[in-house]
């Protein structure tokens, strides 16, 4: 099989490709290469695309699909849906999470002054103030991916055991969430962008 067939040959494929661009840019002058901040930059990006993009399909996409399956008395249903995309897009979505905060705290502290640039960017110290709110947002949204959105899509999805009330209460404590999630995802970009991007505080 082409390894390009699979999830993980293209993933291999895309991050190869990926090193071989920065290597010749580097190579020309043209591009800064593979130095730490801006490798971390380029992860922080690619994985916040994977988050955000999982996040804004859950909420644009499946949640209202799932409701018109749910109407359509005569149709398919949201089964498929729910036993074999939701379990793994949310897989994709909980791990990209971590991995966009870890690595954007990685960015900030090498590119802002070590540890201290996450602790002025969290106390919103002047110059901080954007990628700090910035910060503080997509903690609060990772803090809603696993102690919110997680558990209780595991008792939606049957993952673990729960009765038909506990679902109900679940549906509306995780629907709540990724909905919060998804009205401070845009501010939150808008303040990462921001900090190299001209925002001025």
């Amino acid at each position: 099989m082409h390894p390009i067939n699979t999830v993980k040959g293209a993933i291999t494929a895309a991050f190869v490709l990926a090193v071989i661009v920065a290597i010749a840019l580097s190579a020309a002058g043209a591009g800064p290469g593979l130095h730490l901040p801006q490798l971390d930059r380029w992860l922080h990006i690619v994985a916040g695309v994977m988050w955000i993009g999982l996040l804004y399909y859950f909420n644009v996409v499946q949640t209202p699909g799932l409701a018109a399956a749910a109407a359509d008395k005569g149709g398919p249903g949201g089964g498929g849906i729910t036993k074999y995309i939701a379990p793994r897009a949310l897989w994709w979505f909980r791990w990209a999470a971590v991995a966009t905060w870890v690595s954007g705290a990685i960015y900030v502290m090498v590119g802002f002054g070590e540890a201290g640039g996450l602790v002025n960017a969290f106390l919103l110290q002047p110059g901080m103030r954007t990628i700090g709110l910035g910060a503080w947002l997509g903690t609060i949204m990772l803090f809603n991916v696993w102690v919110l959105i997680w558990p209780n899509q595991k008792k939606i999805l049957g993952i673990v055991t729960a009765t038909d009330e506990e679902k109900a209460a679940a549906r509306k404590t995780a629907g709540m969430a990724s909905r919060i999630n998804f009205i401070l995802s845009v501010p939150m970009l808008m303040c990462m962008g921001g900090q190299s991007h001209g925002l001025p505080f």
